[in-house]
């Protein structure tokens, strides 16, 4: 066997091994932590008569989340980079977990407010943190199917939290306790517990990896090494540097569009459901429906991911994708049944979650190894105001205004992709990122 054999072999494994060590676990992670950041939908299905929330209190609670998240998520991922993934992310999913389960026990609004507003702060950096980590493990050409698979996590968290979360509402009512608060107890705690795993599983660069054999390891850092030395040579700028440069800004102005969007969906899809279904029709009954949009996102994400990174296409991928989420939403503004408004809402999720993975990978190719914790983040962090003003819409306006305010959103992040325009030095800067010679 001559030398650029065995190395495709140890590349094969190398790869391999970390793709089935690292992302099955992330994917678990977010899957949690995106169900407990969203079942505030579910939970109102009940909880808001039984703490008279009206529409529009309900949209503020539902956004206040990411208020604190905007205000923590930066310094949030620098104290990641620092201490490592490891410590960081088991206190991230550990104290959001705690906060969860408190929830099941408010008794006003006044306490929501607080809790909601301590959840953001709890999990902020997360997102990017991991977008960061994957940075450690995963050369440019990979991580497109790296992040796309991590962002799987959202419609499945919907598919797995429509059913689930709908079912502790109807059955579960111990010590006297109602549906939603056993819900919101019994959904916390897994945060906790997985908190805990990943002191012990998770492994916060490739030199510490137990599992890689040292040939393994060795060739592994040697290709991020060779591809961190490029992107530093190719992206120079200082962190405080960052905050001057026209594509941060408009990599942030992109994507705030999509978290007004997904999250206007995310809190209010099983109210929008119930309130064209007939009074007989139960919370399960709901939550069934509500998995079918989840069902058709995660070909879509995975499909999105994966094809950009093959064709280098991820600019073309993300336009296709906004337009058609964009038109979902316009498409939801016209349907007044319960068949037409899921389908709908299906092809908007199809183009939503089409977004995600595409997108995390794509702004990688800016940022170097130094500036990535604080550029990831500050995209992240930026774009999580949206998070914001999507549940607050919905509760402010009626659902007809909201779908269109919404997909005007998505109109102007169109418009914002399409002046992300890459030079041709730039493109060949990303290329050179992407395909970085043995």
């Amino acid at each position: 066997m001559n030398q650029g054999q065995s190395i495709n072999l140890i590349e094969k494994s190398t790869v391999k091994k970390t793709m089935k060590r690292i992302l099955p676990f992330i994917l678990l992670l977010y899957v949690v932590a995106f169900l407990d950041r969203v079942n505030m939908g579910y939970a109102a299905l009940q909880m808001n008569a039984d703490l008279s929330l009206t529409a529009e209190v309900f949209g503020l609670l539902s956004g206040l989340f990411f208020i604190s998240y905007f205000l923590f998520e930066v310094p949030s991922n620098m104290i990641l980079n620092k201490v490592g993934a490891r410590l960081w992310i088991a206190r991230i999913m550990v104290t959001w977990g705690i906060v969860v389960v408190l929830q099941g026990f408010i008794q006003s609004a006044t306490h929501l407010y607080i809790l909601r507003f301590l959840l953001g702060a709890a999990e902020a950096g997360f997102v990017p943190g991991i977008i960061l980590y994957l940075t450690y493990w995963f050369r440019a050409r990979e991580r497109g199917k790296a992040t796309a698979l991590f962002f799987v996590a959202l419609p499945l968290s919907a598919l797995i939290g429509a059913p689930l979360s709908t079912w502790i509402m109807d059955t579960i009512s111990w010590s006297g306790l109602a549906g939603w608060r056993w819900m919101f107890i019994l959904e916390g705690l897994p945060a906790v517990i997985l908190g805990v795993v990943v002191i012990f599983y998770l492994t916060n660069k490739p030199a510490n990896a137990k599992w890689l054999t040292t040939e393994e390891k060795t060739w592994l850092e040697g290709e991020l090494d060779k591809e961190r030395k490029l992107s530093a040579k190719l992206n120079k700028t200082s962190h405080l540097g960052m905050l001057k440069e026209s594509k941060l800004w408009k990599l942030a102005l992109f994507n705030i569009a999509g978290f007004i969007a997904v999250n206007a969906l995310s809190y209010w899809m099983p109210t929008i459901i119930k309130s064209l279904s007939s009074s007989s029709t139960t919370n399960l009954q709901i939550g069934w429906l509500a998995m079918i949009p989840s069902i058709v996102a995660i070909p879509s994400i995975l499909f999105t991911g994966w094809n950009a990174d093959r064709t280098n296409s991820h600019k073309l991928h993300l336009g296709a994708s906004v337009f058609i989420a964009m038109v979902g939403f316009i498409g939801c503004a016209f349907v007044s049944s319960v068949p037409l408004m899921v389908l709908m809402l299906s092809i908007t999720s199809a183009g939503l979650y089409g977004i995600s993975g595409t997108f995390y990978a794509y702004i990688t190719f800016f940022f170097s190894e130094s500036t990535a914790p604080v550029g990831i983040a500050l995209v992240s962090t930026l774009s999580s105001l949206g998070g914001f003003f999507g549940p607050y819409i919905m509760g402010v306006f009626n659902f007809n205004q909201a779908m269109f305010i919404i997909a005007g959103f998505l109109l102007i992040s169109l418009i914002t992709l399409t002046t992300l325009k890459l030079s041709k030095k730039d493109q060949n800067e990303m290329e050179d990122k992407i395909v970085v010679e043995i």
